[in-house]
């Protein structure tokens, strides 16, 4: 007899990111695994959140109570509705020698979250995990989002739903009254000819669900104090069309009369005007670091 291994080939790597959507929109994206073997391959389908497990899994230490470095959770936040927030489609099957398969997965998120995630695991005989891709996504109510850096609040949510009269006095706090905190770290290797670089990236989402309206407008200020600490700004402010992506470049030397000890920390407001006005406190944080 011969033994043969099963071999394949996924379209995609080890993360699927749906990106950003409407909430109660659904966007669907296809990944394809190739039967390179001479087998006929029977495969199934599994997501993370649907574990029989799951329950017993949770039974640790709540995420938020641990720092962002030991946080192993792979399932987050979920449906209020108690649907999936993703779905695959087929669930189980076979894929013959030198065949292909197309997995469709839809992502239905029904409010508003930067931290919808799960995890897909095809099987082959029921039992061999020839692929793990890790699914994340993220919704928001209004056509506009800001995303970079390192985000500084939890990625952890209640799933008590917010009242209408609290996100209503939220809107009244006015623009000055920033939603989220960015931090933007920059290293400069010492003794380099390149300055540091890092960039935020601001969206204007495209759904059946919006009206159209009038262009994202964006503007990140405080320009003369970044400037004096030696960081430079690309493309601060413009206007973005529904379904377009622009990017904010931020760049930086160290000043002459930079003190090592006593690194830059200087504080900026990204306004985003669309449907309504958001504002980001974006935190520009700047060290020199050794080649060794």
């Amino acid at each position: 007899g011969h033994g043969v291994m099963p071999t394949t080939v996924c379209s995609v790597g080890e993360l699927l990111d749906m990106g950003y959507v409407v909430a109660g929109d659904t966007v669907t994206s296809t990944v394809k695994i190739e039967n390179t073997s001479t087998l006929t391959l029977p495969f199934s389908v599994q997501l993370e959140s649907l574990s029989p497990t799951r329950d017993r899994d949770r039974q640790k230490i709540p995420s938020f109570l641990t720092s962002s470095v030991q946080r192993t959770e792979i399932v987050g936040t979920q449906n209020y509705s108690g649907f999936s927030v993703f779905s695959i489609s087929p669930t189980e099957g076979k894929i013959e020698a030198g065949k292909s398969q197309d997995f469709v997965v839809t992502f239905s998120p029904d409010h508003e979250s930067l931290y919808y995630s799960d995890c897909l695991k095809v099987l082959f005989f029921g039992e061999q995990t020839a692929h793990k891709i890790h699914l994340k996504g993220a919704a928001r109510d209004h056509p506009m989002f800001v995303e970079g850096g390192v985000p500084l609040d939890v990625p952890v949510e209640s799933l008590a739903v917010t009242s209408p009269v609290a996100s209503q006095k939220a809107l009244e706090r006015g623009p000055q009254e920033a939603v989220r905190s960015l931090l933007l770290l920059l290293e400069y290797m010492e003794g380099s000819a390149e300055p540091a670089r890092a960039e935020l990236t601001v969206g204007a989402m495209q759904s059946p669900l919006l009206a159209a309206r009038k262009a994202v407008e964006f503007s990140l200020d405080n320009a003369p104090e970044l400037q004096r600490a030696g960081f430079a700004l690309d493309g601060a402010r413009g206007t973005l069309e529904r379904g377009q992506l622009k990017r904010i470049g931020v760049s930086w030397v160290p000043p002459a009369d930079l003190q090592t000890s006593d690194p830059p920390l200087v504080s900026a407001l990204l306004t985003v005007k669309g449907d309504i006005t958001e504002s980001y406190r974006v935190l520009f944080m700047a060290r020199v670091v050794s080649a060794s």
